[in-house]
């Protein structure tokens, strides 16, 4: 049996990784790509010390936090599911996707060179991605709650479509009117 010192410090750093990764999240999807280690580790409140021992390269770092966001998708629509509708959880992992996208643009150049590396395999997270939307939909279908022809690939298209669009400068149209409209696309029509 370990410790209760052992345990309090493995607690401790898992509660430092945990909120070095919430804290790189947010810092990524609200900057630029140069955004320093030092800054990351400063606004999690931990020495860089802790941050080069839990993440030792800006990449392992940047692999981590995209791995991180990746499960959030996934774990994000079956705890949506059991507690909405499935409609009203399609809408919300919505949200969770845009907030996925956003992270990516702290640290894309980054995330390209893991994914041409092989150290991040985009095959494996796109079929992770469609998979969480395909359960949503599933869970659609079978309530009468969303389309039956609509697929995976034609959500994840769109929704791509919509935060290119909704995140150019200059652009009036808000991401979430555009995912609302995409929604109300998505209900079966009702026949009179």
């Amino acid at each position: 049996m370990a410790d209760p010192e052992s345990r309090a410090t493995r607690s401790d750093a898992a509660r430092n990784r945990e909120q070095l990764l919430e804290v790189a999240t947010r810092v990524l999807a609200s900057t630029d790509a140069n955004t320093s280690m030092r800054a990351i580790a400063r606004e999690a409140g931990v020495g860089i010390a802790t941050l080069y021992r839990h993440f030792p390269t800006r990449e392992s770092l940047v692999e981590a936090v995209y791995r991180d966001q990746v499960v959030r998708l996934t774990n994000g629509a079956r705890e949506l599911l059991a507690e909405a509708t499935p409609a009203m959880a399609l809408r919300r992992w919505m949200d969770l996707f845009g907030t996925w996208i956003a992270t990516k643009n702290g640290m894309l150049d980054t995330l390209l060179t893991l994914i041409e590396s092989g150290a991040v395999g985009h095959a494996q997270t796109r079929d992770e991605l469609l998979n969480a939307i395909e359960a949503i939909l599933d869970a659609g279908r079978a309530v009468g709650d969303l389309r039956p022809d609509v697929t995976a690939e034609e959500i994840a298209a769109s929704l791509i479509g919509i935060f290119t669009v909704a995140h150019q400068p200059g652009n009036t149209v808000t991401a979430d009117r555009l995912l609302d409209i995409l929604l109300d696309g998505l209900r079966p029509q009702s026949r009179t």
